[in-house]
């Protein structure tokens, strides 16, 4: 009796260590189809939602998170949006550093952590109201089925351009965008590390 329920429990628990069949199902058809591997991490599957129709994707998500997205348009909208004002910002703090700035002393500050307080609340003021101005006035688009970071401001270039054309286009700016946030945050612990100019 006691030899026949060791011997019970051995299986069970080995039972938990042989491959489950979907898994094995789900490994060969990857080896017979290699379109499904990543083009960014080619050892990694190919999430499901990033199939190549939008502009920039290369199949990176090491972390699944385009598995937990309703819609991967929201998604692009806030990669559009932080990645514009990141090619703002690093923009910017390069030109100012280089000495270019708009006449008055509380514009001459180099320092990208205390130009913020230098500008005064007049200037930071208007900031936040322009963005806020920009986020009510496109706030629906990011939930319709209009192309994802069009606000309107292209002067109706992209509308002349063929569907090609557009579509290298968007990828450029998506490219853009993803270098700009790497380089902002680069010039961020740069400064906080080192608290020294970003060229010099």
């Amino acid at each position: 009796m006691m030899r026949s329920t060791i011997l019970s429990l051995l299986l069970a628990s080995a039972s938990a260590f042989a491959p489950a069949q979907q898994s094995a199902a789900r490994s060969n058809s990857v080896a017979l189809n290699a379109e499904e591997m990543s083009k960014a991490i080619p050892f990694l599957v190919r999430p499901d939602k990033l199939d190549g129709s939008m502009p920039g994707d290369m199949g990176f998500d090491p972390m699944r998170l385009s598995d937990i997205q309703a819609d991967l348009k929201y998604a692009r909208w806030a990669e559009l949006k932080h990645g514009r004002i990141c090619m703002l910002a690093i923009v910017g703090m390069l030109v100012q550093q280089a000495g270019i700035h708009i006449p008055g002393e509380q514009f001459t500050n180099t320092d990208i952590f205390g130009a913020v307080k230098s500008v005064g609340f007049a200037g930071n003021l208007q900031i936040f109201l322009f963005i806020g101005i920009m986020e009510f006035a496109n706030f629906n688009k990011h939930y319709d089925e209009g192309e994802p970071g069009d606000i309107g401001l292209d002067g109706g270039m992209m509308g002349k351009m063929t569907e090609e054309q557009a579509f290298t286009r968007r990828t450029s700016e998506i490219v853009h965008c993803r270098l700009a946030m790497i380089a902002f945050t680069g010039a961020m612990v740069q400064t906080l590390l080192f608290d020294k100019p970003l060229l010099g």
